[in-house]
């Protein structure tokens, strides 16, 4: 990777003392820096509101480092490195007034990178007032999620941004995106002929995407109830993967090659309304239970709760893709806080061979596979049938893994976190890994009917024990199907 080209930029973080900042964006930053991926000239500047001095901002940012960094990933001279680059500005980021010392921060004729680590309501703030300081048209600006509750404020959020720039210079961030397993299936599929000449509706008979969340809302109370776990799991993340699986193969490997074909993935899913919403999707709220052997209190008991909210922490849908490729194949996706593990999988089902020679007592076991994890270890399993050995054993068939582990695999290398990526490749002016606007309003368009829906039949979500995997009605959506979840115990 040290081979890789970066220009020098100045790197500003608005919102750098914000809890994404501390925990995620500057560790990815240092790591970066330690593996000499960023540019000798590169300068990181934290920007953030609240007063102080620049000695203790700068302190506590180098505290998390050595908090959310590996104890021996830390290196005196890399860390030394990265600090001398770090710099801090108080900015009020609705007043004009500050900017002016902000271009003063930024080295004359150098690309700046502007990531909003902020409410998306001032994204339009902070793009005007770089405008009127004269910085936009060198900047390239990330915007984080959620942008938007629905497609309307989405709409204005994005509509903001374009006033002043362009398209070509937005980043919008989902950072599943930048997993390692999650750019593999872009390998996986369309550099083996082995899957791709079998990725369709002749050999697959459905698909699950599980992304299951041990933890509750950790005092993130105010931002979830109002979100709740469609808005916050499945329009962005959820759906992300299912265009990634589901998409037609690129004409090449350009950004927007690939964001043409996902658009097409969106705009081809069948809408759920009318009695569809009983059979195809249930939302839960989890009550008190267990995690790890322990009691934990139930989503209306969390600090801070409104004991009346019907927010959803869990959501299990099917979703249909009206195309030739995937006609009359569902894809179930599930998501949900306080389950029994973390998880995130991705599961293709491949359809049983049309004639059947083998005991019937092990019919049940037929049907391949293919497993890609993306938490909490990447890799790859593709389960194949194979007979048991022994002389005793007859025909008897079994169910084994060839397997892709990446921490085994390579063992000398480390996996980079999925900010790592997403930033090394906005340095570089790389889009492949970014959302385009219209992704974006085609999932809240799909998304936004889901609510729709919810609000005009007063659906209320169903209770499910906290360290379970969701309300009993989502084991009911797949059997009714004449399947099951894979891999629940």
């Amino acid at each position: 990777m040290a081979a890789i080209s970066v220009e020098p930029c100045t790197f500003a973080l608005f919102g750098a003392l914000g809890d994404l900042a501390l925990r995620k964006l500057f560790p990815a930053l240092y790591q970066l820096d330690r593996a000499n991926l960023l540019h000798g000239g590169t300068r990181l500047l934290a920007l953030a509101r609240e007063p102080g001095s620049v000695e203790d901002h700068l302190a506590t940012i180098e505290a998390h480092l050595r908090q959310h960094v590996p104890a021996g990933d830390i290196e005196p001279a890399a860390l030394e490195r990265f600090l001398g680059r770090l710099g801090y500005q108080h900015l009020d980021f609705l007043q004009p007034e500050g900017y002016q010392a902000l271009v003063e921060q930024v080295a004359g004729g150098m690309p700046l990178i502007a990531y909003f680590a902020t409410a998306a309501a001032v994204y339009g703030a902070i793009c005007e007032n770089l405008e009127r300081v004269g910085l936009a048209e060198r900047t390239r600006v990330v915007l984080e999620k959620p942008i938007g509750h629905d497609l309307e404020s989405s709409r204005r959020v994005n509509d903001a941004v374009a006033r002043f720039f362009p398209e070509s210079r937005v980043y919008r961030i989902d950072h599943y995106l930048g997993k390692e397993t999650v750019q593999n299936l872009i390998a996986l599929r369309f550099a083996n002929s082995l899957f791709e000449t079998q990725w369709n509706q002749n050999s697959i008979s459905h698909v699950e995407i599980t992304v299951a969340e041990k933890v509750g809302i950790e005092g993130r109370w105010g931002y979830f109830d109002k979100a709740g776990q469609l808005r916050d799991m499945i329009q962005n993340h959820l759906l992300q993967l299912l265009c990634l699986i589901a998409m037609d193969p690129p004409s090449d490997l350009s950004a927007d090659s690939i964001r043409d074909e996902k658009v097409k993935v969106l705009k081809a899913l069948t809408p759920i309304t009318g009695e569809a919403l009983g059979t195809h999707v249930v939302r839960g709220q989890y009550i008190a239970g267990y995690s790890d052997g322990k009691p934990v209190p139930g989503y209306l008991d969390e600090d801070n709760a409104n004991a009346q909210s019907d927010t959803e922490t869990f959501v299990a849908l099917r979703a249909d893709i009206r195309n030739w490729r995937w006609s009359g194949v569902p894809f179930y996706l599930r998501t949900g806080k306080r389950m029994p593990q973390k998880l995130s999988q991705i599961v293709i089902h491949f359809k049983e061979t049309p004639h059947y020679i083998f005991a019937p007592e092990q019919r049940l076991q037929i049907g391949n596979k293919l497993i890609i994890r993306l938490q909490p270890d990447e890799g790859i399993s593709l389960r194949v049938m194979t007979k048991e050995q022994g002389l005793d054993k007859g025909m008897q068939l079994r169910s084994g893994p060839l397997q892709l582990n990446f921490s085994d695999a390579w063992r000398s290398a480390r996996i980079p976190d999925a900010y790592e990526r997403l930033l090394l490749e906005v340095m570089r002016g790389n889009q492949n890994l970014f959302v385009r606007k219209d992704e974006i309003e085609y999932a809240w368009k799909w998304c936004d009917q889901l609510i729709a829906g919810w609000r005009t039949s007063g659906d209320a979500p169903k209770p499910y024990a906290a360290g379970s995997w969701g309300p009993m009605s989502s084991i009911a959506l797949i059997t009714r199907d004449g399947r099951s979840w894979y891999g629940d115990i």
